[in-house]
């Protein structure tokens, strides 16, 4: 595999990925539409190299991503554009399905047509690698964990639109022969992750010294993954993986949501003292809960363990560490977000 193309590289997760695969020496060909959590500025370092190319787009413009697939003769699609805020589904779900049903779709039969005019070698080592979220499962109890057969049950519009790309990627593997690997994460975490999200939030309002929402009790518990973890587990997925098959990837950090709220207080305590702040922990504000909120996602990881050798390098104590201090180092980056496009407001709010 030498040549791969990556939507919603300019994202989160994307940005991780495009790193990764660019700093590997592959070709990397990065197509985002740039909407509010797309940022370029997560990609500075990559941004010049001569592995690397950036194309504007949205992946619902078949023609374009068609175009893309055919000048770049790429071996891979590794395909995580996508709405993902569960807040701003409910807010305003029709976004969510016209990136990641509609988006999907059109990828999906672009994809298809470029990998059947190519001839029999590269046919047959050309993948299509979905990435999808643990969400899609619903709300475990207490016990048990998330796999790779566990039956689908999407409780928000976001986790709806997400379970029905994942049923399209496997209907075009099964109705048409499309060579697709499935991959179902647990919540990330990590730098360059866009403000509204719990970490980060949590991280600039304790620095500002402003409130710390906490949805309910804070009593959700979510299994949570380092991003950059994340962003080697899809790596290995794609070079590796088996065509047709499902990876779930977990960080094994089981955490409620006031856990993670308590352990940045601490850290931002320890790395950011302020006087006129005082503990960050009397910050914490207790909030109504967001409609429909599952109480407990958990992945068990052990497929991807055992098949590809893949395994988390972060505990939930370092990587958040790593979070806060990435945090305090880059003002500039979270700044010009701050300022402008999202600025700390509730979201997810139903009437």
């Amino acid at each position: 595999m030498e040549r791969v193309l990556v939507t919603g590289g300019a994202g989160f997760i994307g940005s991780a990925v495009v790193r990764l695969l660019a700093d590997s020496g592959l070709r990397v060909v990065n197509v985002d539409k740039l909407t509010y959590a797309g940022n370029l500025a997560s990609l500075r370092d990559v941004a010049n190299r001569l592995n690397y190319r950036f194309v504007e787009s949205d992946i619902a413009d078949a023609p374009r991503m068609l175009a893309l697939m055919q000048e770049e003769q790429v071996d891979a699609v590794m395909h995580l554009a996508a709405e993902s805020h569960v807040d701003r589904s409910i807010d305003g779900p029709g976004e969510f399905i016209q990136t990641n049903v509609v988006g999907t779709f059109a990828l999906l039969q672009e994809a298809l047509r470029y990998w059947r005019a190519q001839p029999a070698g590269r046919a047959q080592a050309f993948r299509f690698h979905h990435i999808s979220t643990d969400e899609v499962f619903g709300s475990l109890g207490e016990e048990g964990l998330f796999c790779e057969t566990t039956a689908y049950d999407p409780r928000s519009p976001y986790s709806a639109s997400k379970a029905a790309s994942d049923h399209l990627v496997r209907a075009w593997h099964h109705t048409y022969g499309l060579p697709v690997i499935v991959t179902n994460c647990s919540n990330n975490y990590g730098p360059y992750h866009f403000p509204e999200k719990l970490s980060p939030l949590m991280i600039i309002n304790a620095l500002e010294g402003l409130k710390l929402p906490v949805y309910g009790k804070g009593a959700n518990v979510r299994d949570w993954l380092y991003v950059e973890d994340h962003a080697r587990a899809l790596v290995t997925a794609v070079l590796d993986g088996a065509v047709g098959a499902t990876y779930c990837i977990g960080g094994r950090n089981e955490k409620t949501n006031l856990d993670v709220v308590e352990t940045i207080c601490a850290l931002m305590d320890e790395l950011a003292p302020s006087a006129k702040i005082g503990a960050r922990k009397a910050l914490i504000d207790f909030v109504a809960d967001r409609p429909g909120h599952d109480l407990r996602y958990a992945i068990d990881a052990g497929k991807i363990s055992s098949d590809l050798g893949w395994e988390p390098r972060e505990t939930f104590e370092s990587g958040l560490r790593k979070t806060v201090e990435w945090y305090l180092a880059n003002r500039s980056w979270w700044e010009r977000i701050r300022s402008g496009v999202y600025r700390g407001e509730r979201l997810g709010v139903v009437a």
